[in-house]
């Protein structure tokens, strides 16, 4: 499942207690998770689709991005 800190939140990983990222990350479905859930430490991130990132910038004036780096 993937969840961020709730606003004014910081919440680390079990083990080894680097903090989770403010964007985000794919965590494992265990007690730990559920219960920072369900007190409301964390909460679900929405997957966006492609296609809802390139209207948003293009609406912005932003140039779609092609998802590759630069070298």
């Amino acid at each position: 499942m993937q969840v961020k800190p709730a606003e004014g939140r910081a919440v680390r990983f079990p083990g080894t207690l680097r903090l989770l990222d403010k964007a985000g990350a794919d965590v494992p479905e265990t007690a730990f998770w559920l219960r920072a859930l369900s007190r409301g430490d964390v909460e679900p991130v929405t997957k966006i689709s492609q296609s809802t990132i390139a209207s948003a910038q293009s609406a912005s004036g932003a140039e779609p991005s092609t998802g590759k780096a630069l070298a």
